[in-house]
């Protein structure tokens, strides 16, 4: 009998620790499953190939420890072979949520959606900053929320802005600087000119080689922080082709990209519904 009784707990223990173990990648399978619904249903609907990029924290590991995302080479590789299998003939829809990533990445992305041959559309629901608004460029249109945000493309050399360091040397002088910051500027200023060359290349068919030259100018020469968000209005001031047409499917998406951890506080809302007001 206590044989039999230390087996069934030893039983109970082991199921217990799988489900523990297991239960992150089952949530996580019923998650792509309830994307890939919304996608599919997002695709019959807009007649186009829709791909994503939404660079969130995921909970996928042992326990569901969360780890952090910006785009990749391996990104590169998804989206070049999806592009790849898009019908030639339809439209390509991108959603990008993104904070940026490897410049080398990014590009490969950009050019290959440049390159489709039908109409390609870039949407935006919260924020493509960097690189994200590096591939948002290519796009035939970019259609942003009302409050989501873009940002500059100016290079990154480790910690610091790449037209910064070619400003510090300018303004110190090459004489006063050493051989090590020297060589950075160098580098800095190679990074900037490929990027505004590469940028401009992409944007002359769709907007005139001047408006393009302006647009690589603006966006490549360090004249906000790396972080600077450029709103929808602004966007258009600038003389980009953005629109806010987002489709309600690009919002019920990305409520299935919820963090899944919260180290500070939390955010609840209950929506108002008729009738939800007290008599008096």
């Amino acid at each position: 009998m206590d044989a039999a009784t230390g087996f069934f707990g030893s039983l109970l223990w082991w199921l217990f620790f799988m489900y523990i173990l297991l239960w992150p990648q089952m949530q996580y399978r019923s998650l792509q499953l309830a994307r890939a619904k919304i996608l599919r249903r997002l695709s019959q609907k807009r007649s186009s190939t829709v791909i994503t990029m939404i660079h969130r924290q995921e909970s996928i590991g042992l326990f569901g420890i969360p780890f952090y995302k910006f785009i990749s080479v391996e990104d590169s590789e998804e989206v070049l072979r999806a592009i790849r299998m898009a019908p030639k003939d339809k439209p390509i829809d991108l959603i990008i949520h993104t904070p940026g990533g490897l410049v080398l990445a990014a590009t490969q992305i950009a050019k290959a959606l440049h390159d489709h041959p039908a109409e390609t559309r870039v949407i935006v629901p919260h924020y493509a900053m960097s690189g994200g608004t590096l591939i948002a460029l290519a796009a035939d249109k970019i259609i942003m929320d009302p409050h989501a945000v873009l940002g500059p493309v100016d290079p990154q050399l480790g910690q610091y802005p790449g037209p910064s360091i070619i400003r510090a040397v300018e303004r110190k002088g090459v004489d006063k600087v050493d051989d090590q910051t020297l060589i950075l500027a160098d580098v800095a200023e190679k990074a900037v000119k490929q990027v505004r060359d590469f940028l401009y290349n992409l944007l002359k068919n769709r907007y005139g080689e001047e408006k393009a030259r302006e647009l690589a100018q603006t966006l490549t020469e360090g004249r906000w922080t790396h972080d600077y968000p450029i709103t929808y209005e602004h966007a258009k001031e600038l003389g980009l082709h953005v629109n806010t047409d987002v489709p309600e499917e690009v919002y019920a998406l990305m409520e299935l990209y919820k963090q899944p951890t919260k180290q500070r506080g939390t955010v609840e809302f209950m929506p108002y519904t008729k009738g939800s007001e007290s008599s008096k």
